[in-house]
This record gives C-alpha cells, sequence and structure tokens, in this order.
C-alpha cells in the first residue's frame, strides 16, 4: 500500500503535530494514523530572498514525515495575501467587490505553484495517493501532471465554490477550471458547493470531477474535553461573572465572511425589542484577529469596536455589561467548556465552507440540559444541521426573534432538536470525512491528464 501524500498551504507547526489543534490537522489526524504518510508546505516563515527552490527540511514525528519549504518576502505577499486571501477568497465567499486583482499577483500565484511541484516531486514515489487542499494550491495538480506524475491526486476545497456567473469575474478563471482537470476527484463541502462547480466545468465544455463530502469532527473526543473543561478555573470564572445571566456564544475568526456587524445588530435588536431580557442574557464573541494586516480586517475591527461601545453605551447597567467581546485567541480545550455551559450559540456567518464550531457545540452539550444552536441558512452545516434554529444573518430582526425564541425554549424542545443535531454531527465525523474522499479517490476513474 503507498503512502498518502498531504499538500497544504500551511503544515503544522512542530508543537502542534503530537496534539493538533484544530482545523485540517484535526481533521486528517485519523487518516495518517493509517499508514506511512508524508504533509508537504509552508513552514510559516519568510526570507528575504533565495537563489532556486527551497531545500524542503525534513522531520519525522512517527509514521508521519513533514517536509517544509520556506517563502520569499516577494512570493508571500503576491502568492498568499495578495491573490489567494485579497482575490480568491473574497470571490469565493460572494464578496466579488473586495476583489482587487493584479496579473503580477496571478502571475506569482501560479509560479508558487509551479515551485510546489518541483519541490515535491523528488519526494514522490509511483505508488503514492497525493491529496491536495484548498484555494492556495487549485494549479497544483496541473504542476504536478507536467512534471510527469502519475499518482492518484485529489483535491478538497475547503470554502465555498459559488456559481460560474460570479467565478467568472475573474480573469483566467476558465484557465483555473482547465488545471481542476488534473485531479482525478475534487472534493467540497455541500451538493450546492458540488453542483455550482460541476456546473462551471460543464459551462467551459470540461468533465465534471466535484463531490460533496462534509467534513466534521471527533465528536467524542470533543465531548470529553467539553467535561473535563467544565472542571477547570476558566470555565469557573466564566459562569460567577455571568452572575446567573445566560450566556449566548460566539466563536469565530475576525472575518468578514462570519457576520459578525449583522450578528452585533441583530444582538442589539433583541434588547431593544425584548427589553425582558436586559440584565438577564451576556452575548460573549471571541473573534481572535486573523490577516490584522489587512485594510477590510482593520475596517471590520473598527466597526465591532464602535458597535460594541454603542450597544455597551445604550444598555449596560452598572452591574451588567451587555456584550464581551475579546479578540485573542482562546485554547481549543477551554472553549469546549464555554460551549458547553452557553445557553446558545449564535453562529450566524454570510457564507461558510462549513463551521465546525456548530458541530463542536452540539458535540459539546448536556444532553440533560442542552443549549439551542443559532444557525446561518448560509453556513455550509446548515443542510445537515437543520433542527437548529435557522435564520438569515441579513435580517437583525430574524436574528432577535431567533434569540429570544432559543432564551425562552423549554427543556423538552431542546432536548428534542439537541437529539437530532447530536445525531448526525456522530454521523459525518472527521474520520467518515476522509474515509470517504480517499475511498472515492481510489475508485475514480484515473484522470485523462494522468
Amino acid at each position: 500500500m503507498g503512502r498518502l501524500i498531504i499538500v497544504s498551504n500551511r503544515v503544522p507547526a512542530p508543537r502542534e503535530r503530537n496534539q493538533p489543534a484544530g482545523g485540517l490537522a484535526v481533521g486528517l489526524k485519523d487518516a495518517l494514523r493509517q499508514g506511512d504518510a508524508l504533509w508537504f508546505g509552508w513552514s510559516g516563515r519568510q526570507v528575504p530572498e533565495m537563489s532556486g527552490d527551497p531545500t524542503p527540511a525534513i522531520d519525522r514525528v512517527g509514521n508521519v514525515t513533514y517536509a517544509t519549504i520556506d517563502l520569499t518576502t516577494a512570493q508571500h505577499t503576491g502568492f498568499y495575501q495578495n491573490f489567494s486571501n485579497g482575490i480568491l477568497w473574497p470571490l469565493f465567499h460572494y464578496r466579488v467587490g473586495l476583489m482587487n486583482y493584479s496579473r503580477l499577483d496571478w502571475e506569482m500565484y501560479l509560479s508558487v505553484n509551479a515551485m510546489f511541484a518541483r519541490t515535491l516531486r523528488p519526494l514522490l514515489r509511483p505508488d503514492d495517493t497525493i491529496w491536495i487542499h484548498d484555494y492556495h494550491l487549485f494549479p497544483l495538480g496541473q504542476a504536478l501532471r507536467d512534471l510527469g506524475v502519475k499518482c492518484r491526486i485529489g483535491f478538497f476545497l475547503h470554502i465555498p465554490f459559488p456559481p460560474w456567473s460570479l467565478v467568472r469575474a475573474l480573469p483566467g478563471a476558465e484557465l483555473l477550471l482547465e488545471d481542476m482537470q488534473a485531479y482525478d476527484l475534487v472534493g467540497v463541502q455541500t451538493p450546492e458547493d458540488a453542483e455550482n462547480l460541476n456546473h462551471a466545468l460543464r459551462m467551459n465544455n470540461m468533465a465534471e470531477r466535484a463531490q460533496a463530502f462534509p467534513i466534521g469532527i471527533d465528536p467524542v473526543e470533543f465531548r470529553t474535553q467539553a467535561e473535563t473543561s467544565m472542571k477547570g478555573t476558566e470555565v469557573s470564572r466564566l459562569r460567577d461573572s455571568l452572575r446567573g445571566a445566560a450566556l449566548v456564544l460566539g466563536v469565530d475568526r475576525l472575518d468578514y465572511s462570519k457576520g459578525l456587524p449583522e450578528r452585533f445588530k441583530g444582538y442589539e435588536a433583541l434588547l431593544s425589542r425584548y427589553p425582558e431580557h436586559r440584565g438577564r442574557v451576556t452575548f460573549l464573541q471571541v473573534a481572535p484577529i486573523s490577516r490584522g494586516n489587512v485594510e477590510e480586517y482593520r475596517q471590520l475591527r473598527c466597526q465591532l469596536d464602535e458597535l460594541t461601545g454603542r450597544i455597551n453605551g445604550a444598555y449596560s447597567e452598572f452591574d451588567w455589561t451587555p456584550i464581551r467581546y475579546i479578540t485573542r485567541p482562546i485554547s481549543r480545550d477551554v472553549l469546549a467548556g464555554f460551549y458547553r455551559m452557553a445557553d446558545v450559540a449564535l453562529i450566524t456567518p454570510l457564507r461558510d465552507g462549513m463551521n465546525l464550531v456548530a458541530k463542536e457545540y452540539i458535540a459539546a452539550q448536556d444532553p440533560a440540559d442542552p443549549g439551542v444552536l443559532i444557525l446561518s441558512h448560509f453556513a455550509g452545516a446548515a443542510p445537515e444541521l437543520d433542527e437548529a434554529v435557522l435564520v438569515n444573518p441579513y435580517d437583525t430582526d430574524e436574528i432577535a426573534d431567533a434569540l429570544h425564541q432559543a432564551l425562552t425554549m423549554q427543556r423538552p424542545e431542546r432536548q428534542t432538536r439537541w437529539t437530532a443535531l447530536e445525531k448526525e454531527v456522530c454521523r459525518t465525523t472527521a474520520v467518515s470525512w476522509a474515509n470517504d474522499f480517499l475511498r472515492a479517490l481510489d475508485g475514480a476513474p484515473v484522470c485523462v491528464s494522468s
């Protein structure tokens, strides 16, 4: 049996390789346990310049070899910041107006993908299975085929894929679609994303490649983590500080795709329209800063600072503050306890690939007295988690009504909803996601390019 080769823009930092903290590393943990494996990608380091292609740094942990390369400052700026996160990220989250296209960035994006391929190629064996992840590396499969790689190659997109009518706003979009023909299988999060991608391929007279593979979590592990965290000092401090008030919890990276301003305004509408909740509920939003040097993210942070100040100024009492807003990260094990004690999780992205926070919240709940999940229709998890209270995140009054419904919901209804949600979270897990994709890749017709 050949090795599993994982390729992603970032490789887990050394401190995370034994105990993955979240994201892709958690999702792939079990797949990587099943045999000899290699994980290749960027180290996270930048160097001023380099002559020729970088030499990978090799680190072995258990059965997994980690091979990492550095990027130059110019490569990081053009490939990662400007094209991947400045063009593809907003476009694929349906925010065409935030794109800032430059042909130089496009050329750097292709150049770095070609460099990834050249650097990875000598590490490969003929019977390897290659699994490439996310929007940073759309062209990598074709770049490997151009170097003569004939292994099975699969690709998984962790963010949404919008309709062709939006994607075609990207100059050269059809070239990215051509590159995706090099993959034997392309995985996406939802049936809608699969249909959007396959429709784009059909519109450009290309073979369909996309199938939906919803990603999940390890619910048993996370539930255990939540139960343990409930005994910790951080959860005790939070509980004591609430002084009996209900807790509404939001956990998101600080990003314009998460619908945070709309969420804050929805909570404000709750306090305005349902005054009986004043003094009896606290909203805690954890939103660690990401891409803080990007102007759109700086503007978002300023907007949230202003909203927090306005709402707290209008509704606070001397012994109660409506919103607590934290922009520094909180460890996953502590958050697990916060999820378990939260009466409501408010998760209202404007567009998301999946949103594993929603699944973590369900897994963390106490079956005897579960909380209520309020979830955006536009989260990738929404089709699976339809027993949540589903909302349109653009409608602040609907968010307010959903909060009132959740805060007044009786225990039998909460238990009924949670039971259905928990069953779904346990059905589609991180393990089943990886296994289903790799099984489908192994059985997929070998693509023409290989």
